[in-house]
């Protein structure tokens, strides 16, 4: 049923990009409006998603159960409230932002680079369906990050619901896809909350091969300043070109 939900709200929620990337109307809204998807890479992406969700997310998603079980994952009634998923997801959101801005950055290491994480930079412009395409090793790595934050919770606090580790999975497929999807709107989200990274940040990052290592929050990428970008460039020479001011001084 785990598994069943994850492909479920996977591919459904890649369908929308699919048809918008059809759809002349929308394409002004698209960041990188030149390259649009063929159907044959579509369709080569899928294959790869498949086989990285039968080899390394199904055992992940097989193996979750009887470990959270272990610390304590409640599966009856009642439900948790809506106050208690909402601030549990949000935990999961910073710890599983933390754990991919390291390792996304560690993958970015000339050998892991080459090896693993080449794979995923396929794609200069990214549409929803890649969220996922990778090395099924990468796939590994960073999904340690969605399913260990849960774990890790209900270890130290031994309070989580399925229900509330359903909604996360959920709300976390939205955002990876969301990221790649390649559009940016005047309603996206981080018009609203600036922290938030959203497909703007992501997309810089597959064109430039570098910064924007952060999966949900842009935090991590100001205060490490590896924000990628015309606007972070500018950033940086402005404070380059202060210090040099004030040396001359």
């Amino acid at each position: 049923m785990s598994f069943m939900l994850h492909e479920i709200v996977y591919f459904g929620r890649s369908l929308p990009w699919m048809i918008i990337d059809h759809i002349p109307y929308f394409n002004k809204y698209k960041i990188q409006n030149q390259k649009i998807p063929t159907a044959r890479e579509q369709w080569n992406c899928a294959k790869l998603v498949l086989l990285s969700h039968f080899t390394v997310e199904l055992p992940q998603i097989w193996l979750f159960h009887p470990m959270a079980q272990y610390f304590g994952l409640a599966t009856g009634v009642p439900f948790p409230s809506l106050l208690t998923i909402f601030y549990q997801i949000a935990v999961f959101f910073v710890l599983e932002d933390t754990w991919h801005y390291w390792s996304h950055r560690a993958l970015h290491w000339g050998p892991l680079y080459k090896n693993i994480h080449k794979i995923h930079h396929q794609y200069s412009a990214p549409f929803g369906l890649a969220a996922e395409y990778a090395s099924p090793i990468e796939v590994m790595i960073l999904g340690l990050g969605t399913v260990g934050a849960p774990i890790l919770w209900c270890a130290i606090t031994g309070d989580l619901h399925i229900l509330t580790m359903y909604i996360w999975i959920t709300c976390r497929l939205f955002q990876a896809i969301d990221a790649h999807s390649g559009y940016e709107f005047p309603w996206s989200l981080h018009h609203f909350l600036p922290f938030w990274a959203g497909a703007e940040h992501h997309d810089v990052h597959h064109e430039r091969f570098i910064g924007n290592y952060s999966s949900s929050f842009r935090w991590w990428d100001y205060v490490l300043d590896t924000e990628s970008g015309p606007e972070a460039a500018k950033k940086r020479r402005e404070r380059r070109l202060a210090k040099e001011g004030k040396k001359a001084q």
